[in-house]
């Protein structure tokens, strides 16, 4: 009994230890578990603390960087400005410092002169001194003859520039008096012209003649066209055939042809071969007669028969439209006038102006320019070297030997320039404007060109958005070097760019 009661409370113990350990295992896990959730939450709250600082801080860094770079640009321009300031007043002190340099070297130099100047004048001194001298013992002739050498080589200057300027006056006053005798000489020599045409007018009695002129598929005609060298147009009128032909020989011998065979009535290939021989022997006699008449009328008798008859034959030659033999002797009246009134060789002058184109009668025939083949006629036929050398320099191919060479240049272009005188044919003109007007329309930036004065001056209108002035003085130029590459003309063109620039507004 007493036992049960001591095991009970043994047993007691045990189970109410168990008991406290269990509950204080439980208490301790409960006060475990309410720490990890407080520690937990704190640890969140860090967190949160801790990313809000991180953002703040990186708010603050990235306006603390905006604030220095800022701050950098602003010293950058700073410096930048300080450095143009540095280089404006370096390059002012440069150009100052150059100045000043020139400005001692300016000075040095003057200083120079002056000591060169000083030593010239001490050695003129001393040479005076010396000179004073020498003149002390020296006799009044001596003494004169010194002093009019001094003058004389002070005053060669002055003398010099007065020969110039008397050179000067003499020029002008011998082109006025020049001018004077050349225009006195063309109103002394009037004579008219009559500028020649490539064609002539054959009139026919009936329209029938045309069809024996013709010949059976054309025979005689063709015939003819062979032995004189001319074309035959017979369907321009019923009661006429143009012959044409840039040889008015030629012509007049199928002209002449032309009679003789409806004189005889027998138009055939063997009675148009005669009287094409025919023709030609009674033009060389005519041609003979008309060189006769022209020494004549210039008064030149001691020429071979020759050459008269090679001066006839240059009525049937033109140049540009004027008849050569009239040309000549135009020409050898002028000369014969301005030598005259020179004082220098007339008969001379107007001998070599008379033959200046004799080369023109056969230069049809024979190779070689007028003026080589007018040398070797007079050679042939002994005619003075004086003449021979007065005539070959008339269009400037061999220098000028004499003054009579000058006076026969002056007659020929006197003569061949006179209003009236010369012309081109219609169509030359015609086709050479064209060609100028082509020549500039084909660069860029043209707008449009006309040639004007006869083909002499060519204006070309350009557009201003494309050529500026610089681009017109080089359009002028590269259009002037095609005309002249591209062209046969005579004497010059001016080539004139005209660019126009228009600015308009209306006040309202």
């Amino acid at each position: 009994m007493f036992q049960n009661p001591i095991i009970l409370a043994i047993l007691a113990m045990v189970i109410g230890g168990a008991g406290g350990y269990v509950l204080r295992q439980n208490l301790a896990s409960k006060l475990k578990n309410s720490a990890e959730q407080k520690a937990k939450e704190k640890l969140e709250e860090a967190k949160i603390k801790a990313n809000e600082l991180i953002l703040e801080a990186q708010g603050k860094s990235t306006s603390l960087i905006e604030e220095s770079k800022k701050e950098e640009r602003d010293r950058k321009t700073q410096l930048d400005r300080l450095e143009e300031r540095l280089l404006t007043k370096e390059e002012t002190v440069e150009k100052e410092a150059r100045g000043v340099r020139e400005k001692e070297t300016k000075l040095i130099e003057e200083v120079e002169k002056i000591k060169a100047k000083e030593i010239e004048a001490n050695e003129l001194r001393g040479k005076a001194e010396e000179e004073i001298k020498k003149i002390a013992k020296l006799t009044t002739e001596e003494a004169k003859e010194i002093i009019l050498k001094r003058v004389q080589e002070n005053s060669q200057k002055e003398l010099a520039q007065m020969v110039q300027k008397l050179e000067k006056e003499r020029t002008e006053e011998l082109e006025k008096k020049s001018l004077d005798i050349m225009t006195t000489a063309i109103q002394r020599y009037s004579r008219s012209h009559v500028s020649e045409v490539t064609t002539s007018i054959f009139n026919l009695e009936s329209e029938d003649l045309k069809g024996k002129i013709i010949g059976r598929e054309g025979r005689n005609i063709k015939a003819l066209e062979r032995l004189t060298g001319v074309e035959l147009i017979v369907d321009e009128s019923p009661d006429y055939l143009v012959i044409s032909s840039f040889d008015p020989m030629r012509r007049e011998i199928a002209r002449l042809a032309l009679e003789k065979l409806i004189k005889d009535g027998r138009i055939q290939p063997a009675k148009i071969e005669e009287k094409v021989e025919e023709a030609t022997q009674e033009i060389n006699k005519r041609a003979m007669e008309i060189g006769e008449e022209a020494v004549y009328e210039v008064g030149i008798y001691d020429l071979p028969k020759e050459i008269i008859q090679l001066l006839g034959r240059l009525h049937f030659r033109t140049s540009y439209g004027q008849n050569v033999l009239v040309h000549s002797i135009e020409a050898a009246h002028m000369a014969s006038m301005i030598a005259s009134e020179l004082g220098v060789n007339a008969e001379l002058a107007k001998k070599a102006a008379l033959l200046h184109d004799i080369g023109k009668a056969i230069d049809h025939e024979v190779g070689g320019s007028h003026v080589e083949l007018g040398q070797k006629i007079l050679k042939k036929y002994n005619i003075n070297d004086a003449v021979i050398h007065a005539m070959e320099s008339h269009h400037e191919d061999y220098p000028f030997s004499s003054p009579e060479s000058f006076i026969v240049a002056a007659a020929d272009a006197l003569s061949a320039s006179r209003p009236g005188a010369r012309r081109d044919s219609l169509e030359n003109y015609i086709k050479r404007l064209k060609e100028l007007e082509a020549i500039a329309t084909g660069f860029p930036g043209v707008k449009t060109a006309y040639a004007i004065s006869a083909g002499r001056e060519l204006r070309i209108f350009v557009t201003p958005e494309k050529i500026d002035d610089f681009g017109a003085y080089q359009l002028a130029k590269d259009v002037a070097g095609k005309i002249e590459s591209e062209l046969k003309y005579p004497g010059e063109i001016k080539v004139n760019i005209i660019r126009e620039v228009r600015a308009v507004e209306y006040a309202r």
